[in-house]
């Protein structure tokens, strides 16, 4: 995955390679919307957007403890810096 060229693209790659993995209902429910809104970022945006969905995106991730999976669980671990990179681009500029 692409995490230092492309963070954004990353993010999605991240996310939606949870799809197809059997994670319970409520962190599937969280980490749909996460990868709605990283598809957005993904897809070009202006920089304000995009730190802005990725704060929201943070904020869906810190809700999940866990998700049944472990491969699921790297995933989103990997998602959530990535997230976290994006959201703070904005505050070192």
């Amino acid at each position: 995955m692409s995490d230092e060229s492309d963070p954004a693209a990353a993010l999605h790659e991240h996310l939606a390679a949870t799809e197809e993995r059997p994670v319970e209902r409520e962190a599937g429910w969280r980490l749909g919307e996460a990868q709605a809104l990283a598809a957005e970022i993904a897809g070009g945006v202006d920089e304000p957007t995009a730190v802005r969905r990725a704060g929201e995106i943070r904020t869906l991730l810190a809700e999940i403890d866990g998700t049944g999976d472990r491969e699921a669980d790297d995933h989103v671990a990997a998602a959530r810096d990535l997230a976290d990179r994006i959201a703070t681009q904005g505050e070192s500029e």
